[in-house]
């Protein structure tokens, strides 16, 4: 038996199906961000610089990126003989295989390996937000209150408490009531879906469940159960930065959040940092006629153009007289000669042809996925392809291999989308 006091089980099997084609082919938690990072070193690092070297990652919906970045977790030193690093995927059991169905129903079934740990408490985590967290701290908290359940809580503004599930408290923070998404809320203490658990109170809720909810989750049904069962529930408060990037406007805007001359969310503190699998790159090369103002530049690049308030990530080549703005280009991309590229997600492995103009005219929302895409940013998906001469529009979705003849008058109006040689349909790349 391998004794460890807590260990994480880290959920990252989500689609993500808000940021839309930026997880056509990849999980949420792949997603690119900040430059050189993906979304899920951030509970990654977190659980290091926490003192917690046992990580469970449950993995599921397109987990080929997510697999290859993770490795065998050397970059946040859980290369261990003895817990470190599992990858946890959906396997068979007896006669048949199921994928997960909820957030406990996950956790469920993956009970034995928990158990093989034999851990007084269980960390639970999401892998899809940006934030930086001490759970030694948390864990604290939790025997100091004598918890079998706590919940990390961050306060959000009164005028957006309605759009979270909160949390109801007593003085002293223990729960007594939860509300999702309520219309008049009674407080602001917003469910940050990080979880302590005293794993022998845990283990029996998540077999109870099951036996009622084939579709099991924490939110839904776990948490009430427990509350129902007067279990000791507790609200850690969290004052720190934290944002959910489940869509694009607050993946673009958490990017810009970076860029700021004192930013809201730093990378560059030395106090708990944010590790990643970064392989050697070359440094990045400015010519003689750039301009960069605001940026995060990563390794890598080679900026002959104009790049303002934008992010771009490792090995990206801006060409003479291309202007960038407002933009997150992601790793491996090339911008043409005189290209102009406002407020725009651009994909792995893209290029974009000379003289191309993309975020351009009225701000008018997507046709097909208009609750996706309305807020003006255009996104390139995945090793897309734009010819040269064409324009695009703002909020526009472009994937695949698109040719001079896929734009009508060399022009795709803001608010459509364009496919090109993928071997996705577009219900299915959007979606």
């Amino acid at each position: 038996m391998r004794k460890k006091e807590m260990i994480a089980m880290l959920l990252a099997g989500g689609q993500g199906s808000r940021l839309g084609v930026l997880t056509a082919h990849k999980a949420k938690p792949a997603v690119p961000f900040g430059g050189k990072y993906r979304i899920i070193d951030f509970p990654m690092s977190n659980c290091i610089n926490s003192g917690v070297d046992t990580v469970g990652v449950l993995t599921q919906y397109m987990p080929l990126q997510l697999n290859q970045h993770i490795g065998i977790g050397t970059p946040w030193d859980l290369d261990r003989r003895v817990g470190g690093v599992t990858v946890l995927a959906p396997y068979m059991k007896s006669e048949q295989g199921d994928w997960y169905m909820g957030t406990a129903d996950a956790i469920f079934h993956n009970i034995d390996f928990i158990d093989q740990y034999n851990p007084k408490y269980v960390l639970i985590l999401s892998g899809d937000h940006i934030y930086k967290m001490d759970y030694s701290q948390m864990l604290d908290f939790h025997k100091e209150n004598k918890c079998d359940v706590s919940i990390a809580a961050l306060t959000v503004p009164w005028e957006e408490a309605s759009r979270f599930g909160l949390m109801n408290t007593h003085e002293d923070g223990r729960i007594y009531e939860f509300e999702e998404k309520p219309a008049n809320p009674k407080s602001n203490f917003a469910n940050m879906g990080i979880y302590i658990f005293n794993w022998d109170i845990l283990r029996d809720a998540l077999e109870r469940d099951n036996l009622i909810h084939e579709n099991s989750d924490f939110g839904m049904h776990v948490l009430p159960m427990l509350l129902n069962d007067d279990k000791r529930m507790f609200a850690y408060p969290f004052r720190g930065y934290w944002k959910d990037v489940g869509t694009i406007d607050s993946y673009w805007a958490a990017n810009m959040d970076l860029i700021q001359t004192v930013p809201d969310f730093n990378l560059y503190e030395d106090f708990q940092k944010i590790y990643t699998d970064s392989e050697h790159q070359p440094p990045m090369y400015t010519g003689e006629n750039a301009e960069v103002q605001g940026c995060i530049i990563s390794e890598g690049c080679e900026v002959l153009g104009s790049v303002y308030n934008s992010v771009l990530g490792t090995n990206v080549i801006i060409e003479e007289g291309a202007i960038v703005n407002g933009s997150i280009i992601m790793g491996d991309c090339y911008i043409g000669k005189n290209v102009h590229i406002d407020h725009c997600i651009i994909d792995i492995g893209c290029t974009i042809g000379e003289n191309v103009k993309i975020g351009i005219g009225e701000n008018i929302p997507n046709e097909e996925k208009p609750h996706i895409y309305n807020t003006g940013i255009t996104v390139i998906g995945e090793n897309s392809v734009i010819p040269d001469n064409v324009k695009i529009g703002k909020n526009c979705v472009i994937f695949g291999k698109t040719a001079p003849k896929d734009y009508q008058n060399s022009a795709l109006e803001g608010g459509l989308l364009e496919s090109g040689q993928s071997i996705f349909e577009v219900s299915e790349v959007i979606e």
